[in-house]
């Protein structure tokens, strides 16, 4: 065979990762401590986004939700771990290659009043956005792209442009949000708890319209939450973080109905039932999360957890396989086989008075 035969690369899997996150670590310094310590707020976490699914990311105040978001969006630089673009890996951080990142990986910030310049019209923040990643655009043919870009996030373009972002309710404000983010056409939406800052009476028309754009464009998405029934409404899987680590996931419908992490069972047991509020079950774990400067050994839900043991609050439990694609970092999942003899006595007991949640 000749040396100078080439072999073409060979064409990504069509389910492969748009975006993708390999032991994603993120530790900030604490200022003012003459010490080396730090805040744990990313631990090794595992994310991976495909074209035309939503992954929830879904937890409390201080889990490392919004870091792993402004990791991804290249706002933070990691600690340790990769961040891969169609398999390659994403290094940039400023200059022109972090433009060419942006206009395929775009953030929805949560407050769309703080994320917006008040000082400027709808038409000028569009513009600059269209202009940025779109230099070739002038003319009718700019005014054509913003008149599309308010049509897709449902805004009549004669009645919005010209107005401020004060002069809009909550809702077509983020709607405005969503829109710039759509003027660099990108492959993937991080979006950062896009409706809790929003009325409750239109949160679903925004989770609506992420999920239009999501089957007629089939970008990737990232939904970052604290309210688990939204997970399960919007998401395809869905991903629990306690204390910067990722303790359960898989499909949202199972993760959701049939929580098996006692952290993901006291996040669904807090969801109010509007059904069946007076016999709601609110037992269970309780206390707060722990410092992230200096967290537990072992699990870190252990402080918390009604049924640790010993090994809970001593080793880390890997994310293990406990059927129906779904992965749950406990040790009362972790086979008697993959534990020291010793220990063997140590690992809690679940069975079916663990999972705690009716379907």
């Amino acid at each position: 065979m000749s040396s100078d035969t080439h072999t073409a690369p060979a064409a990504p899997p069509p389910d492969a990762p748009v975006l993708e996150a390999r032991g994603l670590t993120k530790h900030f310094p604490v200022r003012g401590l003459r010490s080396n310590a730090v805040v744990h707020a990313v631990d090794g976490v595992d994310v991976s986004l495909r074209s035309g699914q939503v992954v929830a990311l879904v937890g409390e105040s201080g889990s490392g939700k919004s870091t792993i978001a402004r990791l991804l969006a290249r706002l933070y630089t990691q600690t340790s771990g990769e961040i891969l673009l169609h398999g390659e890996p994403v290094t940039a951080h400023r200059g022109r290659a972090f433009r060419r990142y942006c206009r395929r990986v775009q953030m929805i910030f949560q407050d769309p009043f703080g994320s917006l310049n008040p000082v400027h019209t709808i038409r000028y923040t569009l513009t600059r956005s269209l202009r940025i990643h779109q230099p070739r655009l002038r003319g009718q043919a700019l005014e054509d792209a913003l008149a599309a870009l308010l049509d897709r996030v449902q805004l009549q373009p004669e009645r919005y442009v010209d107005k401020y972002p004060h002069e809009l309710s909550g809702g077509q404000r983020q709607r405005v949000a969503i829109a710039r983010a759509l003027a660099a056409d990108p492959e993937v939406l991080l979006a950062d708890e896009p409706i809790s800052m929003l009325d409750v009476s239109i949160r679903i028309g925004i989770l609506n319209l992420l999920k239009d754009l999501r089957d007629r464009l089939g970008i990737a998405i990232l939904y970052i939450t604290h309210d688990i029934a939204s997970a399960r409404y919007f998401a395809d899987e869905t991903r629990v973080m306690y204390a910067g680590r990722i303790v359960e996931h898989g499909e949202s419908e199972l993760v959701t109905q049939e929580p098996a992490h006692p952290y993901t069972q006291l996040l669904v047991r807090s969801a109010p039932d509007p059904e069946n509020l007076a016999a709601q079950d609110r037992t269970g774990a309780n206390g707060e999360p722990p410092s992230m400067v200096r967290p537990p050994e072992g699990c870190r839900f252990s402080p918390r957890c009604p049924f640790a043991t010993d090994l809970c609050r001593s080793k880390v439990p890997d994310l293990v396989d406990v059927g129906d694609g779904r992965k749950v970092a406990c040790w009362g999942y972790v086979g008697a086989s993959d534990v020291e003899p010793a220990e063997r006595d140590l690992i809690p007991a679940l069975g079916s008075a663990r999972v705690g949640v009716s379907a």
